[in-house]
């Protein structure tokens, strides 16, 4: 087997496809000059772009002057927000995004959203309201959807913007965008949609939308360049955040990358080629490996299936980052790839009512055109194999209690919802330690520290335990200061020691 992981985190970045990477050396190559240029090169660099908007365009439906190039779903996801709402009338009127005339002394412009939006939506909004603007933020129901009767509750005359996104980029939730549009139109409100992770997964209609972000690099094209599709009707209204220059229409200014724009614009052909058939062969393999894992105790699906390449399963009654280290041949996210590193429990899981260690205590699988069968297969072994083993080693489970002769003594400290769970068993003849066994419900620094403590227990007297202080315990493991905490929590389990009765 090859030594590079398992890649299972398409959802945060799909691997440049071949063909789409050869066509942009091809381009690297043709010493072209400045797209914005009047001279051969130049020329040569905006006709090859022109292609490429066609076939962003191409992608959902739209007409290639209604694109703009940008540097990804995050700026377009900005652009249309903070773009919109400042220029768009409280008292705005009309459908598809259009905007009437402001009156004197408009209310605060009102914005809404879904708690569970990604952080480039949710960031932007609450700048807003935190410079005058009110924001709406909408609580999902348990499977992540959000319905038409609950947003139209929720617009006022004011309201300026509706952003949502099309697929949940932790769950793979699918909204109903065409019956979310048809509620912001009838109303005349601007409706703009996040499709970064629907975008060549699932059928795209502009339909009643105002503005639709996507971007490259979720589709096998490369990282540095998206989309904004901007309906006509809109275009007068959006205010160009970045300044400079009057490129894309004097709505984004900068040179654009000729390169990256042919190679998403090439990754968006293939990807509409291939659409249906992908997305029935990875809903497959998704279920597949949803199979594979729900019988294993605690195991829940987190979210309505929808998009067809993204699962996530909470393995409720095992530490998370135990379980993601026992894991190393997989290349997965244990959330949010934007909110991984921050070890904070998913926002979007305790919206659809995870509690905190439950939402640490989820994997997010998310699969892609170079997914296998076997991939799978292995996926769900090494998850297996490591679930067995938490599970085994869990304080939920008895005691651990042999048939040896003596006194068993127990000590436990902590709780699953600390983060830290910790009981020894200890089996005493006269005042020696004969036999020393523990279980854990902890990190990997946790497991650690508890499995020397068992083999430095073994052999010394029960009423004379010197195994030196837990910040000792925290160094032997190098554990980050950080855990201190759940060391203590070991040394209380210890202290706790009591014969059983």
């Amino acid at each position: 087997m090859s030594s590079e992981p398992i890649y299972f985190d398409h959802a945060a970045t799909t691997p440049v496809l071949p063909q789409v990477a050869a066509r942009m050396a091809e381009v690297l190559a043709m010493g072209l000059g400045n797209p914005a240029a009047d001279h051969p090169p130049g020329r040569a660099a905006h006709a090859l772009i022109e292609q490429a908007r066609a076939q962003v365009a191409g992608l959902i439906g739209c007409e290639p002057a209604d694109i703009l190039f940008t540097s990804g779903a995050t700026e377009s996801n900005n652009l249309a927000i903070t773009g919109t709402a400042p220029a768009t009338p409280a008292s705005a009127s009309g459908s598809g995004g259009g905007s009437g005339n402001a009156s004197a002394g408009a209310t605060k412009p009102h914005l809404v959203s879904l708690a569970t939006e990604h952080r480039s939506v949710l960031e932007p909004l609450r700048a807003m309201a935190a410079g005058g603007a009110t924001l709406t933020l909408l609580k999902p129901d348990a499977e992540g959807l959000l319905h038409a009767d609950a947003l139209a509750a929720a617009l006022r005359p004011e309201t300026r913007l509706v952003s949502l996104l099309h697929v949940n980029n932790e769950t793979g939730v699918a909204q109903d965008i065409p019956a979310l549009a048809r509620v912001c139109a009838a109303r005349g409100v601007p409706f703009h949609v996040d499709a970064a992770q629907a975008a060549g997964k699932l059928p795209q209609s502009i339909a009643d939308i105002t503005l639709l972000s996507f971007t490259a690099h979720k589709l096998g094209g490369p990282q540095g360049v998206g989309a904004l599709y901007v309906a006509p009707s809109h275009r007068a209204h959006l205010r160009a955040q970045m300044l400079g220059g009057n490129h894309e229409r004097g709505l984004r200014a900068g040179t654009l990358a000729t390169h990256q724009i042919v190679g998403f614009g090439l990754a968006c052909a293939l990807a509409a080629e291939r659409r249906e058939s992908e997305a029935t062969r990875l809903t497959a393999l998704r279920e597949r490996l949803w199979q594979g894992l729900a019988d294993l105790p605690g195991v829940a699906r987190n979210g309505r299936p929808g998009a067809p390449h993204i699962l996530n399963v909470t393995f409720a009654g095992v530490e998370g980052e135990s379980l993601y280290q026992g894991l190393p041949e997989l290349a997965l996210s244990t959330g949010s790839a934007c909110n991984s590193q921050t070890g904070e429990p998913s926002y979007v899981l305790r919206a659809l009512g995870r509690d905190t260690e439950q939402a640490q205590s989820s994997l997010r699988f998310s699969l892609g055109h170079d997914t296998t069968g076997a991939h799978i297969d292995a996926a769900i072994a090494a998850v297996r194999r490591t679930h067995a083993r938490l599970w085994a080693a869990s304080p939920a489970r008895p005691v651990p209690q042999g048939p040896e002769p003596g006194e068993w003594w127990l000590g436990e400290a902590g709780a699953e919802r600390l983060g830290t769970w910790v009981r020894f068993a200890v089996r005493v003849e006269g005042e020696i330690i004969q036999q020393a066994e523990t279980q854990y419900y902890g990190c990997p620094h946790t497991a650690a520290v508890c499995n020397l403590l068992c083999e430095q227990l073994r052999g010394r007297s029960l009423h004379f335990i010197e195994l030196g202080t837990p910040d000792l315990w925290r160094q032997a493991v190098q554990a980050p200061i950080e855990k201190l905490g759940r060391m203590l929590i070991i040394e209380d389990a210890l202290n706790a020691l009591r014969p059983v009765t």
